[in-house]
């Protein structure tokens, strides 16, 4: 991943005109790459990119699509789903980082950049926790809080923190030791 003054975004949204605002609420401060459909996304997508922004409806290759493709390529970016699709249950089995419903300012695009940038340094269970909390927020968010789905997501961000919060005592307690040894 690399760092914010040198970071590459790929914004992916079947809407020209969408692309163009959020590219230029970007481009002063990263990298951008653009596509309007999933096709170009995939071609444009290489190792090189550190976050993608996808619209989920898109005509051909929808935005889950793409996300399947760029995870099995094992293409390591971050990714936020940006949308104007509701978030339902559906969601919970998505391998994205953070899901946010259009339209977004330029703050809240920045923002949410800089905070995927972020959790691109964080360890594998880190990202995980976050990117499960992220959809137990959509969901909450949307008023999708009383399905089993949403129930197992509550299980699972509980298991992920605790083993966090292990490691984390874990950790501190070595770190309080280090200079008796």
């Amino acid at each position: 991943m690399s760092d914010d003054a040198s970071a590459t975004v790929l914004l992916v949204d079947d809407e020209a005109a969408l692309v163009s605002l959020y590219e230029a609420y970007l481009g002063d401060r990263y990298e951008v790459e653009t596509a309007t459909d999933g096709e170009e996304a995939l071609s444009v997508a290489d190792d090189s990119v550190d976050v993608a922004l996808l619209d989920r409806r898109m005509p051909g290759m929808n935005g889950e699509e793409v996300l399947r493709e760029l995870r099995a390529a094992e293409i390591d970016c971050r990714v936020a789903m940006l949308t104007a699709v509701e978030p339902t249950v559906d969601i919970v089995d998505m391998p994205f980082d953070d899901y946010r419903v259009k339209p977004v300012d330029e703050s809240e695009l920045i923002g949410l950049v800089d905070v995927l940038i972020e959790r691109a340094s964080y360890d594998e269970r880190s990202q995980e926790f976050f990117a499960l909390a992220s959809k137990k927020a959509a969901l909450e968010i949307a008023g999708e809080t009383s399905t089993d789905a949403y129930a197992t997501l509550c299980d699972d961000i509980e298991a992920v923190r605790s083993e966090l919060d292990d490691h984390l005592d874990a950790v501190g307690a070595e770190a309080a030791f280090s200079d008796v040894a």
